[in-house]
């Protein structure tokens, strides 16, 4: 099989498996990690190095110009914030993204919430993300 056969085998299935539902995903540094080393296995295995070449993950993503998961991942998900941004304000999804609950938060150290990945320039309003 071609290189290029085996490289549209890998953005039909496998990147689409690893990017399924990411758009609601609030990813941790560990999270990041399993992403990476995952679509970094599959292309590896693709193109038959291993590890004992000792070649850099970013070299063999310039021989089969693959972009990093994790930062395709975040860009889905500044577009996902920006579609719903657009939505009227009666959808659902644009409710959940402006929901303050009320109450206090527990005890510790505050969980990452969807919204924290992302970087405003509007601090009030949050209407526009910059990208992190």
């Amino acid at each position: 099989m071609s290189k290029e056969t085996k490289l549209r085998i890998y953005n039909i299935t496998a990147k689409t498996a690893l990017k399924f539902g990411s758009e609601a995903w609030v990813l941790k540094k560990r999270e990041e990690q399993r992403l990476e080393a995952a679509q970094m296995k599959f292309l590896r295995h693709l193109f038959g190095i291993t590890k004992l070449y000792k070649e850099k993950n970013q070299c063999i993503r310039e021989k089969t110009g693959a972009q990093n998961i994790v930062k395709e991942i975040k860009q889905y998900q500044e577009k996902w914030l920006q579609h719903i941004q657009r939505m009227d304000t009666n959808r659902i999804p644009k409710q959940a993204l402006q929901y303050k609950p009320k109450g206090r938060r527990n005890i510790g150290r505050p969980r990452k919430r969807w919204r924290d990945q992302f970087h405003f320039d509007d601090q009030g309003t949050g209407n526009t993300p910059n990208p992190s």
